[in-house]
């Protein structure tokens, strides 16, 4: 069954969005802004902001493209991304695509039960494993447009399984596959998930 979700949900994935090609070389010269919080390589400092760098080029302009339409309310970006054409959008995600994402590092006494979620899902619960469309490695499925998370910082993970588990985030499409399994995890499963996919590299 999982098999057939997975297969059905990147076959709809890579044929489900275009998008104009991005130039990274280009987008260097368009992420000055982006660099306060992001910092100017895409691996942010401060755990509450994301960590772009390394991060599939089709989400991270799916991301922009909905935070600009409005489709996922993020305070801090409001009004970031006026002035900012579609290609400007794909020059930038681009950019972070082609740049390598830092390292960090789980809490020892986290990783077992972060590592079950993450390669095991809660199967009795019906809650699939990560590893079906972010990879063993948690490297993601760039082309289906699913994120890579490996050394993504853990506040900012959790604070997203939150909003998708609380309904606060909800651009995960018309499958609401991430409100789908989020709505599974409790508060430890969220804590242990995140410190896990912070360290995994």
């Amino acid at each position: 069954m999982n098999k057939v979700l997975v297969s059905l949900l990147l076959t709809l994935g890579i044929t489900g969005f275009a998008h104009a090609a991005g130039n990274a070389e280009a987008g260097q010269g368009k992420v000055v802004m982006c660099g306060a919080c992001h910092a100017a390589d895409g691996n942010s400092a401060a755990p509450n902001f994301p960590k772009l760098a390394g991060q599939g080029e089709r989400y991270l302009l799916k991301q922009l493209k909905d935070i600009k339409s409005g489709a996922r309310p993020i305070v801090e970006m409001t009004g970031l991304l006026d002035n900012l054409s579609d290609q400007d959008m794909a020059d930038i995600a681009a950019f972070y695509a082609s740049q390598q994402m830092s390292v960090g590092a789980a809490d020892p006494k986290l990783v077992e039960a972060g590592q079950a979620l993450f390669r095991g899902g809660k199967l009795d619960e019906g809650m699939p494993a990560c590893i079906g469309c972010h990879a063993p490695d948690g490297s993601g499925l760039a082309a289906a447009g699913f994120p890579k998370l490996a050394g993504q910082h853990a506040t900012y993970v959790a604070k997203q399984l939150t909003d998708f588990r609380e309904g606060n985030r909800t651009n995960d499409g018309e499958s609401m596959i991430m409100r789908a399994i989020a709505a599974k995890l409790s508060n430890k499963d969220i804590e242990a998930l995140s410190s896990y996919i912070q360290g995994l590299h």
